[in-house]
């Protein structure tokens, strides 16, 4: 067309926009349920969610959703952790739950990830419910 001839420039700039876009799909719905299920299997051994649970080998989520990193009361963080500066909410955990290690490199967190993004986006749902 004649818009690609004058600037083909504009044309490609927004095909990558599109692309990166699209790469950066939405977080699927996610079921409680079966989050809590993750939960029980990957995280719990771990963490707690109950208001006034104790650190484990993680800290409590309870009131993780809009707190920044490494700021659990109480618990020994990594300065890596502590220095992430990111406020968890979902989109944040659904990048950090598929790869920790990647997401805040030099985290103590050993957990590997959940590659699945339904997994996650089931976990962080039930997490969104068990850490108010």
């Amino acid at each position: 067309s004649a818009c690609c001839r004058v600037a083909p420039h504009i044309t490609l700039t927004f095909q990558i926009w599109a692309a990166i876009a699209l790469d950066m799909s939405e977080i699927p719905a996610g079921d409680p349920a079966a989050g809590a299920k993750i939960f029980k299997q990957r995280c719990a051994q771990c963490h707690t969610t109950e208001k006034g649970g104790k650190h484990k080998t993680g800290p409590n989520l309870n009131g993780v959703f809009g707190r920044k990193t490494g700021q659990a009361s109480g618990f020994s963080y990594t300065t890596a952790n502590q220095n992430k500066g990111i406020t968890w909410g979902e989109d944040t955990l659904f990048e950090y739950l598929e790869n920790p290690k990647k997401y805040i490199p030099g985290t103590k967190m050993v957990f590997a990830g959940l590659k699945k993004p339904q997994e996650r986006a089931d976990l962080i749902s039930y997490l969104k419910e068990a850490t108010k």
